[in-house]
């Protein structure tokens, strides 16, 4: 089976990275260990509850909060984008300042490729990266980031 990998580049004075779910192809306990091992300052968690629940991970933000490690859970449904007012304004200056101030920010979602692209590409723009050199740049590290049209369309409206 694949090991759970982070998929990790420079943002800002810090670090962006994007993952799938732990336990998407092995076991939850398996892979917490690794994402622990990063040591995230900030995990956003983008799968909605059911998709945690289905792979063993529904105690993620606990797991992660016992390890001083913050957890936010923006839920998107798989293969689409956030509505514009779903509270992300909030969330990326949260990950922004952590990023500037040189910390760790884990993004995933499912696979850790389409709603973690967006998400991540997204919060490159925000930095103030332009999106024709931001999405190259992602790619090299993670592929199959931002799958859909909405989602690039997302990930482009700061």
């Amino acid at each position: 089976m694949p090991e759970f990998n982070i998929h990790a580049l420079p943002l800002l004075a810090g670090q962006l990275a994007l993952s799938p779910l732990p336990g998407r192809t092995r076991h939850y306990a398996a892979d917490l260990p690794r994402l622990l091992a990063w040591r995230p300052d900030l995990v956003i968690t983008l799968c909605e509850a059911h998709e945690l629940e289905r792979k063993g991970a529904g105690t993620l933000g606990e797991d992660l909060a016992a390890a001083g490690i913050s957890w936010r859970h923006f839920p998107i449904r798989d293969f689409t984008a956030p509505a514009e007012d779903a509270g992300w304004r909030a969330l990326s200056g949260e990950a922004l300042a952590i990023l500037q101030g040189g910390g760790k920010v884990l993004v995933h979602c499912f696979g850790g490729c389409g709603r973690s692209g967006m998400a991540a590409l997204r919060l490159m723009i925000e930095a103030g990266e332009p999106a024709e050199a931001a999405l190259p740049r992602l790619r090299a590290v993670r592929p199959c980031a931002v799958e859909t049209a909405s989602q690039m369309t997302w990930a482009e409206a700061t």
